[in-house]
């Protein structure tokens, strides 16, 4: 019985062991790592400044490559590295959201990327758009018109 029991044991053992070295070795290479990944504009002006940035860091041991940042719709468009980021390294996606549009914001931006840990990431943007100010001309969109 004692034969089993010490069996048993350093089989449970072995098999601990061996998982976390096969996680250990699937974790290696890049990591994205963001410092937020929501950004809420609150209550924007019509017309007013869209523009939010998302920094990231590759914490990983490989360079990170962000193969596509992709918002969803366009009216949020996105402007990401292209060139490899080197472990350690800290970045920043910039998020441009088309202001003239009035109500509620609520969109994502997917990055595609190699990294290990989160290779499809999705950002959101939500806030709150005003309305034209009174008088102001409004094309058939709801946005203000260039004229």
């Amino acid at each position: 019985m004692k034969k089993i029991f010490f069996t048993m044991m350093l089989a449970f053992v072995a098999s601990i062991g061996f998982n976390a070295a096969i996680a250990q070795e699937v974790q290696t290479g890049p990591k994205i790592e963001f410092v937020k990944d929501v950004h809420d504009y609150g209550n924007v002006k019509n017309g007013g400044n869209g523009t939010c940035t998302f920094e990231f860091t590759n914490t990983g041991s490989e360079p990170l490559i962000i193969s596509n940042a992709k918002g969803s719709c366009g009216c949020t468009v996105p402007e990401w590295p292209k060139e490899p980021i080197a472990p350690g390294e800290k970045q920043r996606i910039t998020v441009k959201y088309n202001t003239k549009n009035a109500g509620p914001i609520n969109k994502s931006v997917t990055i595609t990327s190699n990294a290990v840990n989160e290779p499809t990431k999705v950002l959101r943007i939500k806030g709150n758009v005003a309305a034209p100010a009174e008088g102001s001309p409004v094309n058939n969109t709801g946005a203000p018109s260039a004229n």
